[in-house]
């Protein structure tokens, strides 16, 4: 790792360390195939049940061995080598996506029912929830080992941009790919980018272990990671406040629906609708590269997520294409501080032998919201509809936001330069 202290306000310093590259080559190109896989599967369910219920499902396939699994696959990622362990996560998810590769050729189910396949997806996509209990924790951790600790904070925003390219590219790639290819030829393209986060991880070198059990048992040390989040208030608070407003003001699992139904779009103008708020995240991620936030990030943090709440009824009771992805566009944009400030919290408070542990409950609390709140919406849309669903949901955000800035005097005091 090169320990060479950075220039001051150098927004490349990170950017310098050979390795830290490839590592957000592996970032990019793990999230790229993710959402380009999940836009492909949701827009193909859709097509299969035409009910938005599915949609929530897939979401539920996912989040249940996610977070079962959690603390255990946190536990192993610190007692492991990181890379190996990230080695091991992108050959499971070649696999996985060979096989929907395989179930959306319609030659290859030919014979089997539409439910079969239907649940057949549902089954690759619970290995896939597997596999993400230990994908998250090791990349995690392994961001740790190839910066020094003086550029946390600037690699969590390029890590965080690299994240959001993936994010971005991938759906409205996805989205015109099936719309000039198809479902499953499009499928190829996910199993390619697998396939070059593999060949960038193999150039970064083994690292060393950090892992001290200091006679802790089993159980304790699946636990440790939780105790320590719950003992730090600044992290458990940013982490409740996210996983609260993702959980109800998460829009995107409905974009299916609202593009077919409501707005009356085909898969091209999904996959942008799919991608805005990614775009949005990446122009904050850029902007907070050069101008990182010093003074009340705190309350900027909560001022953000209340604006999120507010861009998602907007876009629930748009019946414009463009009025709906400026309203995508602008969450995302608002979201993105909320990330940046969380990884900074978790990069700059959390021991290096407790990392895995730590990401472990971050994705219980962060990551799986998104699935768990993919299901709530499909679970509400059934009972309210599509529109009150999605207006409910941002109007419970609004309330977590109030909730939050009454009873959190750590999230308002936050102060990151200390």
């Amino acid at each position: 790792m090169d320990t060479a202290t950075p220039a001051k306000n150098d927004p490349y310093a990170s950017l310098r360390i050979q390795e830290f590259n490839f590592y957000l080559v592996i970032r990019f190109a793990i999230v790229f195939a993710l959402s380009m896989q999940f836009t492909i599967i949701e827009w193909k369910v859709y097509a299969l049940s035409h009910d938005p219920f599915t949609l929530g499902l897939i979401g539920l396939a996912e989040v249940i061995p996610a977070v079962l699994l959690a603390p255990f696959a946190g536990h192993m990622v610190d007692k492991r080598e990181k890379r190996g362990m990230l080695l091991a996560c992108i050959i499971s998810y070649i696999v996985i996506g060979t096989g929907l590769f395989l179930l959306t050729w319609d030659r290859a189910v030919q014979g089997f029912s539409t439910q079969l396949v239907l649940n057949l997806i549902y089954a690759l996509v619970f290995l896939g929830g597997i596999v993400r209990a230990f994908t998250s924790p090791s990349n995690f951790s392994m961001l740790a080992l190839l910066v020094p600790r003086s550029l946390y904070a600037n690699a969590s925003t390029w890590s965080s941009s690299a994240w959001q390219i993936g994010g971005m590219t991938g759906p409205a790639l996805g989205g015109l790919f099936i719309h000039l290819f198809g479902v499953h030829w499009s499928m190829l393209v996910v199993v390619a980018f697998f396939i070059l986060s593999m060949f960038c991880l193999l150039q970064i070198k083994p690292k060393p272990i950090y892992y001290k059990s200091q006679g802790e048992g089993f159980i304790e040390g699946l636990t440790k990671g939780m105790r320590f989040v719950w003992n730090t208030k600044v992290v458990l608070n940013a982490m409740a406040l996210d996983m609260f407003a993702v959980l109800f003001g998460g829009a995107t699992a409905m974009l299916p629906a609202f593009a077919t139904d409501v707005l009356h779009v085909g898969s091209l103008e999904f996959g942008f609708l799919r991608a805005a708020v990614a775009v949005g995240s990446l122009v904050t991620m850029f902007i907070l590269a050069y101008r990182p936030l010093v003074n009340k990030p705190g309350i900027k943090l909560l001022a953000a997520v209340f604006g999120f709440g507010l861009c998602i009824i907007i876009f629930g009771l748009s019946t414009s294409f463009y009025l709906s992805f400026f309203a995508l566009l602008l969450s995302g944009m608002l979201d993105g501080i909320s990330v940046i400030i969380r990884q900074t919290i978790l990069q700059l408070k959390t021991p290096d032998d407790m990392r895995g542990r730590v990401a472990s409950v971050s994705s219980m609390f962060v990551g799986s919201s998104n699935e768990l709140g993919a299901f709530e919406s499909g679970f509400m849309a059934r009972a309210l509809g599509l529109v009150p669903s999605v207006v409910f949901g941002g109007c419970v955000t609004l309330g977590v936001v109030i909730t939050t800035y009454i009873i959190s005097p750590a999230m308002r005091k936050l102060d990151l330069k200390a």
